[in-house]
């Protein structure tokens, strides 16, 4: 599970959220990116999660399997 924060304003709305470096710097490799590379950042984040999760889940079925 990733650690996020939420900073809120004095109206208790919330107003930014907060990540660990490590998953920052995957997603924004360059000081210098702009919106679209940090949302092509994002979508390879994502996917290279959902790819993990998924071989994860095959090896453990696979394992399940061969007992």
């Amino acid at each position: 599970m990733i650690n996020l924060e939420y900073l809120t304003n004095q109206e208790g709305q919330t107003t930014a959220v907060v990540i660990p470096i490590d998953i920052w710097r995957q997603l924004l490799p360059t000081e210098d990116a702009s919106l679209e590379e940090l949302a092509k950042g994002i979508e390879n984040y994502c996917l290279n999660k959902a790819v993990n999760t998924l071989l994860v889940e095959r090896s453990i079925a696979l394992a399940y399997l061969e007992e």
